[in-house]
């Protein structure tokens, strides 16, 4: 795992550690945050810890908002811990494997639980590939590196505005004058 990644993960899984200390009403705000933070690493290194990482969380958060009763925080703090130390000790396929647990932790953490967090971690992957394409990853890379089909991007990206949100529109003028630069 690259240095910086490393580095950032650590960083964001310890602030998520903190966040279940306390215990408040904005921490799946939080966490949420924390998630897009390492969308970004995963928009430029485009690497599967960054994505996992940024899955996980985000489908924590979803979690936590819809159900927190239902969340043992200790075991989720101990599991969190546990990929803390790995990242640590330079162990990388013992964070991978802490952060498979930590799925695994939340299927079946409650019956009810488990009819919808298939579709929330579905939903966050297809949630972060739209992130990826506004750090200007392609649909087809974004979908490649997730894990899911480039339809559901597609239709996701076509139901949100968030790629709309552009600086200034380009005139048609400077535009054409750009292209024959280039051929000239």
């Amino acid at each position: 795992m690259h240095e910086q990644i490393k580095k950032d993960i650590l960083a964001v899984f310890i602030g998520i550690a903190e966040i279940l200390k306390s215990r408040e009403d904005s921490d799946t705000a939080q966490i949420k945050e924390l998630s897009n933070h390492t969308i970004h690493n995963a928009s430029i290194f485009q690497d599967e810890d960054s994505i996992s990482a940024a899955i996980l969380i985000y489908s924590l958060s979803k979690i936590m908002e819809r159900d927190q009763k239902g969340l043992d925080y200790r075991k989720l703090s101990g599991m969190l811990n546990s990929c803390i130390s790995s990242l640590k000790k330079d162990d990388d396929s013992g964070f991978r494997k802490s952060v498979k647990s930590i799925f695994s932790f939340i299927r079946t953490t409650d019956s009810r639980l488990k009819m919808f967090v298939h579709e929330v971690i579905n939903q966050a992957r297809i949630k972060k590939g739209c992130k990826l394409c506004q750090h200007g990853i392609s649909v087809a890379r974004a979908s490649e590196v997730l894990g899911i089909s480039r339809w559901e991007l597609m239709n996701y990206l076509g139901k949100t505005t968030s790629i709309d949100r552009f600086r200034e529109p380009i005139s048609i003028s400077s535009r054409l004058k750009s292209v024959r630069g280039m051929f000239s």
